[in-house]
């Protein structure tokens, strides 16, 4: 693969506040750029700012994935396995309620691939995930 560019992504939440100490607290993400209605966060090097716009916030549709209910509206990144499994123990260790617990899916197949399903206080659906190899991640 070449070298990637950090991705930009904007989403919406019910409250900055909330959304500061889940993102910056919790996750980790050095905060950027804010003001009254929105604020920047740097996830693992990709851009993410939280819009505080209420009505829009949450996950509200899932569809079958390996036998899980994936919300259909989430996002994420894709982590070593050691960097995955270190999220997964302070997330758990933190209390945080998984839509999808952390474990493996398609295990033994093509894909293979740790994932992990968890709202944020607004409701938005984050996928945290890890490859035993990288070359795997879009393999058919």
């Amino acid at each position: 693969m070449s070298s990637l560019r950090p991705f930009h992504l904007a989403f919406p939440v019910t409250d900055l506040a909330a959304a500061r100490r889940f993102y910056g607290g919790l996750l980790g993400c050095p905060e950027g750029r804010s003001s009254a209605e929105w604020v920047d966060f740097n996830l693992y090097g990709h851009q993410i700012v939280a819009h505080l716009s209420p009505a829009e916030a949450g996950h509200r549709s899932t569809s079958e994935v390996d036998g899980d209910n994936v919300p259909v509206r989430h996002f994420g990144v894709i982590l070593e396995m050691d960097d995955w499994q270190q999220l997964a123990d302070r997330l758990q260790a933190a209390g945080i309620k998984f839509i999808i617990e952390p474990h493996i899916r398609f295990k033994g197949e093509v894909g293979e691939q740790a994932t992990m399903f968890f709202l944020d206080p607004c409701g938005n659906a984050l996928e945290f995930k890890a490859f035993a190899s990288l070359e795997s991640l879009f393999a058919k």
